[in-house]
C-alpha cells in the first residue's frame, strides 16, 4: 500500500491508475489525513450489474413454493 499526496495523485493521476491496474493501493492524504482509497477491483462479477445477473430460485420440497405461499395468506386472513 503507497501513501501520497493530494496534488501528487492530481499531477500523476495516469501513472497512478496504472499502478492500482497492477494490483496495488492507493491511499490518498490531505494534509495528514487519509481522504481515499484507490484499490483494484475485487472480482468481475461485481461490475456486471445485479439485474443482468441470474436470479435466486426458491423451491420447496413437495408442493411448488407458490402454492405454499399461497396456503399461508389464506391462513393468515382467516385469524
Amino acid at each position: 500500500m503507497t501513501t501520497v499526496s493530494l496534488t501528487e495523485f492530481r499531477s500523476h493521476a495516469s501513472g497512478m491508475l496504472s499502478r492500482v491496474e497492477n494490483g496495488e493501493t492507493i491511499v490518498v492524504v490531505r494534509h495528514g489525513k487519509p481522504i481515499a482509497e484507490v484499490s483494484p477491483i475485487r472480482s468481475t462479477d461485481a461490475a456486471e450489474p445485479s439485474w443482468k445477473r441470474p436470479a435466486l430460485r426458491l423451491s420447496t420440497k413437495g408442493a411448488a413454493l407458490s402454492t405454499a405461499i399461497l396456503a399461508e395468506r389464506e391462513y393468515e386472513n382467516v385469524s
